[in-house]
């Protein structure tokens, strides 16, 4: 059994790279040799939002808090809320953040595949983004 406190997991912030908007992210786990798997508790504050991405074998999301909103390549943008439960399949092209006027936080869980979680891509513009400018 291992234990890891709190304290020992620092919040960061969201890299400009990949998001736009206020973004922090507060790591529970990352792979160790006997598992592939990682996630965060990630808060978006209003309006702030990934870039579009991939993950080689999928991503859960669990919305904790707040309003969202989450969108595959090619399918409409849907709204989420805290108790709501998003599987996005592997190399399936998204994105997602908080709603204009709310903040989210959701617990983000992806596994590796050779060492890597996600590829990220290019930013989603603010024509993209529901209530952008």
């Amino acid at each position: 059994m291992d234990i890891t406190r709190d304290p020992e997991r620092p919040s960061v912030e969201g890299p400009e790279d990949y998001f736009t908007g206020d973004v922090r992210i507060d790591p529970l786990f990352e792979p160790d040799a006997d598992a592939r798997t990682a996630a965060a508790n990630v808060t978006f504050e209003p309006g702030a939002r990934t870039n579009w991405h991939t993950h080689p074998i999928g991503q859960q999301l669990i919305v904790t808090s707040g309003c969202g909103y989450v969108q595959r390549e090619g399918g409409p943008v849907e709204e989420i809320r805290a108790g709501d439960v998003v599987w996005f399949p592997a190399d399936e092209k998204h994105w997602h953040g908080a709603q204009p006027g709310k903040a989210m936080t959701h617990v983000a869980v992806q596994e590796e595949e050779d060492g890597d979680a996600v590829t990220w891509l290019e930013a989603v513009s603010d024509d993209q983004y529901p209530g952008g400018e």
